[in-house]
């Protein structure tokens, strides 16, 4: 098996701790860790979730038939629905974190990212190297293009790959593949529809505006502060993430 281990300054991931053991994924084909499942009813609909004591396996979107209600934004509510009797903590730590996302942003400073363990993040490859990249650097309410994500993960020609990275993302919107756009300023595809991508960003900007008016000197909501306090700053974000929501382009 492999945990991760995610360690936070006061407003950046600053890096990935791994550690190995014995046991390894099922998806791998060899030795089984115990899978368990859990299914939360969120405003997008059913996410079904899935992971082992180590940590999370994947996140699995619904396919989003329609836009929905303008009311769910204020209303939003998220339940687990199936699997709450054997949630492992990796799983309790997932839904927590979803809720938070979705009805109450503010909470997630409070919050831990959840453990991963997924075959597709164990590897030493350049699909694992962007979905770190996209985790660490492009925050809630920010969005990119392939080609500048490409630029932050070190291979500015890889614009093709980072959409392959983001197609082979196992743990949607913790790892925010959502938030990785086209050049031209649409949305581009999306696992669970471009409605659903549509909505997640929105969703963002909407609530990023309520906390920064909330809290106009802080962010510290962005990151789960209560973890490594007094951990040295990591580099800023570069120049080439932009603010797609924010910026006037008059």
């Amino acid at each position: 098996m492999i945990d991760f281990f995610i360690y936070f300054s006061s407003r950046h991931i600053l890096f990935v701790g791994v550690c190995f053991h014995e046991q390894v994924s099922s998806k791998e084909g060899e030795s089984q860790c115990e899978e368990k499942h859990a299914v939360l009813l969120s405003p997008v609909g059913k996410l079904q979730i899935s992971g082992c004591e180590t940590g999370l396996h994947e996140i699995k979107l619904p396919k989003m038939s329609g836009t929905p209600a303008a009311e769910a934004e204020s209303s939003a509510t998220c339940e687990v629905c199936e699997g709450a009797e054997e949630m492992t903590e990796p799983l309790k730590q997932c839904t927590a974190w979803l809720r938070a996302y979705f009805c109450e942003p503010a909470r997630m400073a409070s919050l831990p990212v959840p453990a991963f363990h997924h075959p597709l993040l164990r590897r030493d490859s350049f699909t694992r190297q962007v979905l770190w990249t996209l985790l660490r650097d492009v925050k809630f309410g920010e969005a990119v293009s392939y080609k500048q994500l490409a630029v932050l993960a070190g291979n500015s020609r890889a614009a093709r790959a980072v959409g392959g990275a983001m197609r082979s993302n196992p743990i949607p919107i913790i790892i925010p593949c959502h938030r990785v756009i086209c050049s031209s300023g649409q949305s581009g595809n999306y696992g669970g529809g471009n409605l659903m991508k549509e909505w997640l960003l929105s969703h963002e900007k909407l609530q990023k505006e309520k906390l920064v008016q909330a809290s106009p000197r802080g962010s510290s909501w962005l990151v789960p502060a209560s973890l490594s306090p007094g951990s040295p700053r990591a580099s800023p974000v570069p120049e080439t993430v932009f603010y797609v929501f924010y910026l006037n382009r008059s």
